[in-house]
């Protein structure tokens, strides 16, 4: 695995992923306020801006410290966070990572996401060298296991009743990416899909640990 040496900043046709900032708190809060983005999350929405202000500290520690990297999402015109992505619990031996990923509800429905999650795929296989990707998923959360699997995300496994959330219950779907199976997949696959062909209506987000 190799961890880069300076934060990778991604282009793609729309959208510039760069690294997580302290004016990306508003949108935080945005989007982790808000209960329908939030709905299959690991932890409740967030209640005070203080607490986003908390979040982006947190996260301007991962790469430093090489634990995670995190993407802001932007549109180049005005730099304002669309939603983030992430790269986390890492294994150097296994060259396995988790991703994680969410974005606030009034951009779902244009393709954002697929895009976004193609570039970090695309870097994560290529110049970070890992050979797997997985991700974990609330199994209701059909929008995101949707994203996930036209991707080439195989559903590997469930686990019951792993997470709480306040009084709520829920299990796990395990779901897993390969390089060498991303890397035999058709190139018209990989392109940027037409607005609204992924990000339908739906919660577009993985369960957050980072």
């Amino acid at each position: 695995m190799n961890f880069p040496g300076a934060f990778p900043t991604l282009a793609t046709e729309r959208l510039v992923l760069r690294e997580v900032a302290d004016r990306d708190v508003e949108a935080v809060f945005e989007m982790e306020s808000d209960p329908v983005a939030m709905r299959y999350w690991s932890r409740p929405p967030m209640r005070d801006i203080a607490e986003a202000l908390a979040s982006v500290e947190r996260a301007k520690t991962f790469f430093p410290e090489r634990v995670a990297l995190r993407w802001s999402i932007c549109l180049p015109t005005d730099d304002r966070m669309l939603g983030h992505l992430s790269l986390f619990d890492f294994s150097e031996q296994s060259g396995r990572a988790d991703i994680g990923y969410g974005l606030a509800r009034r951009h779902w429905g244009q393709g954002f996401m697929h895009e976004a999650l193609i570039a970090v795929i695309d870097y994560a296989f290529g110049s970070m060298g890992l050979r797997r990707l997985e991700a974990d998923i609330d199994p209701r959360n059909h929008a995101s296991l949707r994203a996930l699997e036209r991707l080439g995300f195989a559903r590997e496994g469930l686990l019951r009743e792993r997470w709480q959330v306040g009084d709520e219950i829920s299990d796990s779907a395990l779901m897993g990416l390969l390089a060498r199976e991303w890397r035999a997949r058709p190139l018209p696959t990989r392109q940027t899909p037409r607005p609204g062909d992924s990000d339908r209506k739906g919660t577009i987000g993985r369960r957050a640990r980072r």
